[in-house]
């Protein structure tokens, strides 16, 4: 219990830096959403849904490798860190020299071919982001959750601070909404043409600030490579780098088909590129059910290798599964029975007309913590292949899904698309892992939890009341009748935990 304790520990403060940070981060929600068209708002969703692709290329599995490396015993962690950055230093500076030579094709090849500069500065985005990565990595891997989040969150408010600078204060008092004795001064360093160039920019600079800011693990760095220290290294990561572009079709895949699948008289008086601009920032609404899941995994991947070798361990991961799934339900829950209010967060009312989504998309991303905490076994037991099994045919059936949905269904389509590939990769890590990796994972307390979850979210959707405060109250009922379960049947081990 002490164990668990410990990850709840490190995951709450890495839980400061994604949490807090991307809640900040989500203040660019209603920005944009209040100064783009869907239209245009669809086209940066566009862009960064091949730039996640890159990003795991730029990284090929390395982090996890030197995560897994790092804790054998004996290891040299101070050389595994420079042989690690070494290598990903050259493949980022290779990976983002191809793309900014081919700029101009790629954005001729993709519609825009007037915005070569995104893809320049895209590709300079990507190559800081693999590289500070492993610094990063080094951080987790020392405990130092302190520093990781607050480097994190200063990269964050970096990026609000200018976005707000720049697209809430500069535009209004570019339109006269007031202090128009600075519109001179603005108009200096504002062009309203700019448009949706803001976003990319203001990525870049925020993300150089990162290298001052972990300047102290770059300067114990020096390049080094050894090929017979990193071929062990690579052979364990190339499964996961498959795996993570699997994944990352399985993620991002349904804006591109959206664009390209959806056909033109679906929603009317609407472009497919606005309809993934909707789709997008509908999708940001799940962002609260990503960001427990991400703090988790920043926390228990280096834990779950750290905790391989203790006799207790199966035990130690079921319980930590049970708990985090009774935290994601509630998640799930919570938004999803008010999910009117959190509709406010989207500025304009076109971008609220994929709400529903959004319940579907919270559920889908429960399922993915499911797997995060299975995928568990075949990385402890250095059977990587298989996660990259999994990966493949959740793209497989996420790639399909979107196929046949999303000609039928819009962009509701897609959302099922997403839930149907997590839930069958959870499943099939499940069967796997009781194979080759028996966990004693608490499977009926754990879908009873998922499936009283839904009951409610569906009593609080399906139920219409007029009076707002009734309304209000009953949706706050529904949530409150979730803990009030999971303590009348956890109370005796909760008391312990």
């Amino acid at each position: 219990m002490s164990i668990a304790k410990k990850l709840v520990g490190q995951t709450a403060a890495y839980g400061l830096s994604s949490i807090v940070g991307r809640a900040l981060n989500y203040l660019l929600v209603p920005i944009y959403t209040a100064v783009f068209l869907p239209e245009e708002y669809g086209v940066v969703s566009y862009l960064y849904a091949f730039v996640a692709f890159f990003n795991i290329l730029y990284t090929y599995g390395m982090e996890t490798a030197f995560f897994r490396f790092a804790n054998k015993p004996g290891a040299d962690r101070q050389k595994l860190y420079r042989q690690v950055l070494s290598i990903i230093l050259c493949s980022s500076f290779l990976f983002s020299g191809i793309l900014i030579a081919a700029s101009g094709s790629i954005a001729e090849y993709i519609g825009y071919p007037d915005q070569q500069k995104y893809i320049v500065w895209l590709a300079i985005i990507l190559a800081i982001d693999a590289i500070v990565s492993i610094p990063f990595a080094w951080l987790r891997l020392q405990n130092k959750a302190i520093k990781f989040a607050s480097v994190k969150l200063i990269n964050i408010l970096l990026t609000v601070g200018a976005n707000m600078f720049f697209l809430v204060l500069c535009h209004d008092i570019y339109q006269g909404e007031y202090l128009q004795n600075l519109r001179p001064l603005i108009l200096n360093i504002y062009n309203p043409d700019f448009g949706i160039g803001y976003i990319f920019l203001i990525n870049l600079i925020a993300n150089a600030m990162l290298v001052p800011m972990l300047w102290k693990e770059f300067s114990a760095f020096r390049f080094e490579l050894n090929k017979e220290l990193l071929k062990p290294m690579l052979v364990y990561a190339y499964p996961l780098l498959f795996m993570g572009l699997a994944g990352m079709v399985n993620e991002v895949i349904d804006r591109i088909l959206l664009e390209e699948w959806l056909p033109e008289s679906f929603y009317p008086n609407m472009s497919n590129m606005a309809a993934v601009g909707i789709y997008s920032a509908c999708y940001k609404l799940s962002i609260f059910m990503t960001l427990a899941i991400q703090a988790f995994r920043y926390a228990a991947e280096p834990f779950f290798f750290s905790q391989a070798e203790e006799k207790d361990s199966p035990g130690t991961f079921a319980l930590i599964m049970k708990w985090f799934v009774i935290a994601c339900a509630f998640i799930f829950l919570f938004i999803s029975a008010n999910l009117e209010d959190f509709a406010l967060l989207l500025r304009s009312e076109s971008y609220r007309t994929g709400i529903m989504v959004v319940p579907v998309l919270l559920l889908a991303n429960l399922f993915l913590g499911v797997y995060y905490n299975l995928s568990v076994w075949f990385k402890l037991t250095d059977k990587t292949h298989f996660g990259t099994y999994i990966s493949f045919g959740g793209a497989a059936i996420t790639i399909i899904f979107n196929l046949l949905l999303i000609p039928v269904l819009g962009y509701m389509g897609s959302a099922i698309a997403t839930f149907v590939c997590y839930f069958s990769m959870a499943l099939a890590s499940y069967m796997l892992g009781n194979r080759h990796y028996p966990i004693p994972y608490p499977v009926k307390s754990i879908a009873g939890y998922i499936i009283l979850a839904i009951v409610l979210v569906w009593l609080a959707l399906a139920i219409e009341i007029d009076n707002f405060w009734l309304r209000h109250a009953f949706h706050l009922a529904v949530c409150a009748a979730f803990p009030v379960v999971v303590w009348l049947r956890e109370r005796p081990r909760f008391l312990k935990f």
